[in-house]
């Protein structure tokens, strides 16, 4: 009520005009247009310059905020997030504001902080399949990025770092006392996601995400401080603007009182706090030096099928062994939850489950997870806890041939004399792809060879002849076929080669 007083006070001095004057001031500074004093305080406000607005409002300030120079869709429906289209490879600045009142995060005043941007998708349908998305993006076009950032326009951005492993993230270190304005460009386009590409689809969104983090006694990026993120379309070049204004003129033509149901159109976008991205390194890595996404690397195995790899009892004795992680056991403690959670790529739902022990999240049933999650990832999850495995296409039994020391005898119960026959042992080994890629990295795994160091595969032919084994070949293998095999060195010294019999 005093505030009231105090405003009408104002007024009647003439101080209210100057007041908006300066706010109108502030609207230009951040680039977003001459706003009206409405529109101002329409928009999250970014620094309490006036110790006149109601003190409430100070403790709902993040300690960042980052505003990207592009404007809001008009066409989205007031309670629902802002949409914000973009063109293809055009550059739009990000800029990065410190948000802090006075005595806010005192350690990083005077040091730099690391914020890392990316470009991730909005549906969750293709959150969990999100891999295999930017693998077939990849895979397509070869030595692109998703995201790059601009630097020749980029402002006050400090070890720009992009890796070749993750095509959809860029990172920088930023003085938040300084100026700073990262310039982005997204290189992917909605409608290259959609599962039908028939002319006229509609487009998938993404998100465009910042997380913020400060220094570490030991010198490391690692310490979380705030993540926003923005709902985003992305449109071949020119395309942006000409959806923009097709929603400008369909909202001409509602009436005054349809309207009302939607959100005013703004020249910037502000992101808006999210929790922070999963950090989940070995999500894009892929060592191949060939584009192709062939399956020459164990750290394929974070992609695997539950209990595809373990084709042999040997398995247990092996680096990659899955072992306990992928099975949750009703003893895991909630930490243990959690990991188990990130490793099989439900980090959408880390924060849900946050108080949920291996045993509560075992006791849900398939009806529960559906509700609680959605069809897609309800089932998903379901069929994870349970540890239930797609079938594989295709089985062989292998062997290696024995040495004589370590050759099993056999007793002749007809006559008691020793024979000299040795078991053969037979290790299973199932593909889920027929390449002669996942028969060697399989075989490795089975009989703990380094993959390194096998050169080639081979099997033995008629007046035996070594024939490669090559991706044909393995698509004409009989299910359930059984080989020997032994091993050789290769000519040049360097590794073996394995010869199938």
């Amino acid at each position: 009520m005093a505030w009231v007083l105090k405003m009408d006070e104002a007024i009647e001095s003439g101080l209210v005009h100057d007041f908006d004057a300066s706010l109108s001031g502030i609207g230009q500074e951040l680039g977003a247009g001459a706003y009206s004093m409405s529109d101002v305080l329409a928009l999250p406000i970014f620094k309490q310059e006036d110790s006149s607005l109601p003190p409430e409002n100070e403790t709902k300030h993040p300690p960042f905020q980052y505003v990207m120079c592009a404007a809001t869709s008009p066409a989205v429906k007031l309670y629902d997030e802002t949409l914000t289209y973009l063109n293809q490879g055009q550059s739009y600045e990000i800029r990065m504001l410190d948000n802090r009142k006075a005595g806010d995060i005192p350690e990083i005043n005077g040091k730099l902080v690391k914020s890392i941007i990316r470009v991730v998708f909005h549906d969750r349908r293709l959150q969990y399949t999100e891999h295999q998305q930017l693998e077939g993006w990849k895979w397509n076009r070869p030595g692109d990025r998703l995201l790059d950032l601009d630097i020749p326009m980029s402002v006050g951005v400090i070890d720009i770092k992009t890796n070749p492993s993750q095509l959809n993230a860029v990172e920088f270190l930023w003085d938040p006392t300084k100026c700073t304005s990262a310039f982005i460009q997204v290189h992917c386009i909605s409608t290259e996601f959609t599962p039908r590409k028939h002319g006229g689809e509609k487009g998938v969104p993404f998100r465009i995400q910042v997380d913020t983090f400060k220094q570490t006694e030991n010198g490391e990026y690692t310490d979380h401080l705030h993540s926003a993120s923005c709902q985003i379309k992305v449109f071949k070049p020119k395309g942006a603007d000409r959806k923009q204004k097709t929603d400008r003129e369909k909202m001409e033509k509602r009436t005054a009182h349809e309207k009302e149901k939607y959100q005013p159109s703004y020249d910037t976008t502000i992101l808006t706090e999210c929790s922070p991205w999963p950090d989940t390194p070995t999500t894009f890595v892929n060592n191949s030096p060939t584009p192709a996404p062939t399956f020459t690397s164990a750290q394929h195995n974070t992609y695997s099928v539950p209990d595809s790899n373990s084709s042999s009892p040997n398995h247990q004795g092996d680096g990659t062994s899955q072992g306990s992680g992928d099975q949750l056991h009703p003893s895991a403690t909630i930490q243990e939850t959690q990991q188990w959670l990130l490793k099989h790529r439900f980090s959408t739902y880390t924060r849900l489950f946050s108080n949920f022990s291996g045993a509560d999240l075992l006791k849900l049933t398939r009806e529960d997870l559906v509700q609680i999650c959605g069809p897609a990832d309800g089932i998903r999850l379901y069929n994870a806890l349970k540890s239930r495995s797609v079938r594989p296409r295709l089985t062989i039994y292998v062997c290696q041939e024995p040495l004589r020391s370590i050759q099993l005898e056999r007793q002749d119960a007809g006559n008691g004399d020793s024979s000299n026959g040795a078991i053969y042992v037979y290790h299973a080994i199932y593909l889920e792809e027929m390449a002669a890629s996942e028969v060697t990295r399989k075989l490795a795994l089975a009989f703990n060879i380094p993959l390194h160091q096998i050169n080639q595969v081979y099997r033995q032919g008629p007046t035996g002849i070594h024939i490669l084994v090559s991706d044909q070949m393995v698509q004409n293998f009989q299910d359930e076929s059984c080989f020997l095999f032994t091993t050789i060195k290769a000519e040049n010294g360097e590794g073996f080669h394995i010869i199938l019999k």
